[in-house]
């Protein structure tokens, strides 16, 4: 069993990500998020995400893949997570 920084509670996929991107891309960019590898955010964003980890904020994760973006929030209760792209939000 693999250890994460954070749960993730229940996962949702919205269904635009499942049209737009393989299963295994979509599982890798899900494995980044719940270990610490934020993806294509600003130092700043980053580091809220380390402050989240501790206070209990939101967590959220952004990936550039093949021009495309993919979004991954977990909630601040840890409850939901929610892979997305952009337009869906």
């Amino acid at each position: 069993m693999t250890t994460t920084l954070f749960p993730i509670g229940q996962l949702l996929v919205a269904p635009g990500v499942m049209e737009e991107f393989p299963h295994d891309v979509i599982i890798s960019c899900l494995n980044r998020h719940e270990n610490g590898d934020w993806g294509d955010l600003t130092e700043d964003d980053k580091q809220a995400n380390n402050d989240a980890l501790e206070s209990g904020a939101r967590i959220f994760s952004s990936y550039n893949i093949r021009g495309d973006k993919l979004w991954i929030i977990t909630d601040a209760e840890r409850e939901t997570t929610t892979i997305m792209l952009p337009s869906e939000y």
